[in-house]
């Protein structure tokens, strides 16, 4: 038996129509589950992914702690597939240095922070309590900071690399972690906190001739792309004021 049989097994549950019912009610629930052991919880979350009135609700699975959350991430995202399913950590290497950022974190929480502001699909986001006492951005200024590149338009190069500068970006020869923009000649390389990897833009004159997602190792371009948005690092960039 696979896990897809397994799977289906859970769906099939009387118990698991019982509560999809209730979390679909308006009112707070509060609903107990008992001696789920193993990846016996993460099947009981796949399900209820997958049941049709579940899969038009917004989910927030809170962890008790970032192992917890990283193997639970893993494992829902194999059962699944979901596309819009995010790990949400803290942006801290460590407890003790809080000015320590994580650049990989900072990442991970700038994408699915970005995506839950641009809203569409239903979205579900994993983390734990160290993570989201973390104060975020404002949606609006979110919004109002991002960089919206598109393949065939025209592109003010200098004021553009004005603006990443402003927002933090530091210039190099490559670009091999987020918050890096290297310039040679007319190709572009911007690695966004938004994006795992690097997006290559190349340029004929100020007209953007092409897109593409590129290996931060081989520094090879991968997959073309019409369009993309290049991200700040909201854990730095805005200050206390502009967060909630």
């Amino acid at each position: 038996m696979g896990a897809k049989d397994l799977l289906e097994m859970y769906q099939n549950n009387p118990r698991l129509f019982q509560l999809a019912d209730r979390l679909t009610i308006a009112s707070p629930q509060k609903i107990s589950l008992k001696n789920l052991q193993g990846s016996s919880s993460q099947f009981v979350v796949s399900a209820t992914l997958g049941h049709d009135a579940c899969s038009q609700l917004n989910h927030l699975i809170i962890l008790n702690d970032a192992e917890d959350a990283a193997y639970f991430h893993n494992t829902l995202e194999n059962l699944t597939g979901a596309l819009d399913l995010f790990y949400f950590p803290s942006s801290f290497k460590n407890r003790k240095n809080y000015q320590l950022l994580n650049s990989s974190h900072v990442m991970l929480r700038t994408e699915a922070l970005t995506k839950i502001t641009t809203g569409g699909n239903k979205k579900i986001v994993i983390t734990y309590p160290e993570a989201i006492f973390e104060k975020v951005v404002l949606p609006e200024t979110l919004s109002a900071n991002i960089i919206h590149i598109k393949s065939g338009s025209l592109l003010n190069v200098e004021q553009l690399l004005l603006k990443l500068s402003d927002y933090g970006f530091e210039r190099t020869d490559f670009v091999y972690e987020p918050g890096q923009f290297a310039i040679r000649g007319g190709i572009l390389d911007i690695y966004s906190f938004g994006n795992e990897k690097p997006y290559r833009i190349e340029l004929f004159g100020n007209d953007v001739d092409s897109i593409r997602i590129v290996d931060p190792e081989t520094q090879l371009s991968e997959r073309k792309l019409l369009q993309v948005t290049i991200i700040p690092n909201v854990d730095t960039q805005f200050t206390s004021e502009e967060r909630i």
